[in-house]
């Protein structure tokens, strides 16, 4: 393991409080764009329609110039988000409130504000969890509530230890489908979020820089698929809680499956080894 920088949790933690707002408006070309990067047919939507479930992480990303971007892809850090010195960044998690639906049209303004900050110390060095809070609204109020888990930790070298296969976090899925986890679906994806984290597209980096076997299947991406699954099988749902449990590559099919709860259903994203890369829940 290298050297990890010294965090300054105290430094870290002035950052609660912050808030910073964006808006988008939704259109139609936005909405294709995202049904076919998930190979879902739908006629095109018009004006006033319900838009795709998780359209929300494709509205007003950050957008910087060129000269303000890290070596990682994402814009430099000290911005909105704490200036965190460990180099990975991903998404752990996070919880979505479902108010209203987001519509064809909508005019959707994001206001964010940061929660906490805290520093754990994992099995291979520091990490440092972020917690967001953002409320989607539109003309008509409040649509969604979320709650965002962004986690950072140090660069490794050497191979990973190989983990052992996890089981589905429930009973075996009643729903399930395949999704290959190819590098079209990783840039596609990229390119609606606006997301420039060189870990989903670029390989040398991935594997050079930052010591994957490959690349990075986006959190967010994984917690689309298994979305749009719930939406598909029982409509806009009340909550969606996601959490990410193993690191996803790219080179082969992933299985996004789904099983009855108490509450609504059990959501989980198997890797090609039957590993659970990101588990959830939805209720309605």
């Amino acid at each position: 393991m290298t050297d990890q920088p010294a965090v300054d949790i105290e430094d870290l933690r002035k950052a609660i409080g912050r808030e910073s707002s964006a808006s988008d408006i939704v259109t139609v070309q936005q909405c294709l764009a995202l049904n076919a990067t998930l190979d879902k047919d739908a006629p095109p939507p018009q004006p006033g329609d319900a838009a795709p479930l998780s359209i929300h992480w494709c509205l007003a990303p950050p957008t910087v110039p060129m000269r303000a971007i890290g070596a990682d892809g994402h814009p430099e850090r000290g911005g909105f988000l704490p200036a965190v010195p460990l180099p990975r960044r991903m998404w752990a998690g996070g919880r979505l409130e479902f108010l209203d639906p987001i519509r064809v049209g909508d005019r959707v303004t994001r206001l964010s504000r940061i929660e906490d900050v805290r520093l754990k110390q994992g099995s291979t060095g520091p990490l440092c969890f972020v917690t967001v809070r953002h409320q989607v609204s539109t003309p008509r109020g409040p649509a969604i509530n979320e709650r965002q888990d962004i986690v950072y930790r140090g660069a490794e070298t050497g191979a990973a230890p190989a983990k052992p296969a996890v089981p589905p976090p429930g009973p075996r899925a009643e729903w399930s489908r395949s999704v290959m986890a190819d590098p079209v679906l990783l840039f596609r994806y990229s390119a609606l979020t606006f997301n420039g984290h060189r870990i989903h597209y670029d390989r040398a980096y991935a594997t050079g820089e930052e010591g994957y076997p490959g690349l990075v299947v986006h959190g967010p991406l994984q917690a689309t698929l298994l979305l749009t699954l719930a939406g598909e099988l029982r409509g806009m749902p009340k909550t969606f809680d996601f959490r990410g449990t193993s690191p996803l590559f790219d080179g082969a099919a992933l299985t996004v499956n789904a099983a009855p709860s108490e509450t609504g259903l059990e959501l989980w994203i198997a890797g090609a080894d039957g590993r659970t890369t990101m588990s959830g829940s939805a209720t309605w």
